[in-house]
């Protein structure tokens, strides 16, 4: 019995790791891209989208508090969540980033 159980716990953390791994490297990739030209109906459409879509699961996050690198990461996880297109989600990276340049 124990070696049972002690078997199913290292099964379980090797699927905990393998998980951890995968949405690390998934959060690292970027799949934003820097925009050429971004001209102010782009930032209002990210704009649009980030208070219309993020705001139906929860309080909208202060683009300040975190690095335009770290908003890679999180809207890599949030995007898919949310629905968002290729390029919704580069408009509201965009939105985001330029926000924090003000």
């Amino acid at each position: 019995m124990k070696h049972l159980i002690q078997k199913n716990l290292h099964q379980h953390c090797f699927t905990l790791s393998s998980l951890g791994l995968i949405l690390f490297t998934a959060a690292c990739s970027p799949k934003v891209q820097p925009t050429a030209t971004i001209n102010a109906e782009h930032l209002a459409q990210g704009k649009a989208i980030f208070t219309n879509s993020c705001s139906k699961c929860h309080d909208l996050p202060n683009p300040g508090d975190h690095t335009a690198q770290e908003w890679v990461g999180i809207m890599n996880w949030m995007a898919p969540k949310a629905k968002l297109t290729d390029a919704q989600h580069q408009m509201v990276y965009d939105y985001i980033v330029s926000t924090k340049e003000n």
